[in-house]
């Protein structure tokens, strides 16, 4: 039995999959579960969930509510709500989310920092 924290979602969880023959530079923006098979150089920016698929290779800044990497990723992440690195997941670049999960195994280097989730998403304390 594994202890991961992982979220399961299947291909038909996803509006979009980014498949393992692209390779994309420039920028993403989207709202709805996306899957990165492929390759990404540039900037992720979502409201939505991400998935970095084991195969995947991304070389970006990521901002997104939901950032899960089973692939690399050299880039920053800030995710609003969880960041979760599974065993074959590995990622260099800083984080900033409130709260993240690292399977057994997998490589993060960079610093992290896990504000208030309030604070992540721009809300104030008043």
């Amino acid at each position: 039995m594994s202890s991961s924290h992982e979220t399961y979602l299947e291909d038909g969880d996803f509006d979009t999959i980014l498949s393992s023959d692209i390779d994309f530079t420039g920028k993403l923006e989207f709202e709805k579960p996306f899957l990165i098979r492929g390759k990404v150089t540039g900037e992720i920016s979502s409201m939505g969930v991400l998935v970095v698929d084991e195969e995947a290779v991304v070389n970006a800044n990521i901002n997104a509510r939901h950032v899960l990497i089973r692939g690399k990723v050299k880039g920053d992440v800030k995710a609003d709500s969880k960041l979760e690195i599974t065993l074959t997941g590995k990622l260099a670049g800083n984080v900033v989310t409130p709260e993240i999960m690292m399977e057994s195994g997998c490589v993060f280097n960079g610093y992290c920092v896990m504000p208030e989730k309030e604070k992540v998403q721009g809300q104030s304390d008043a």
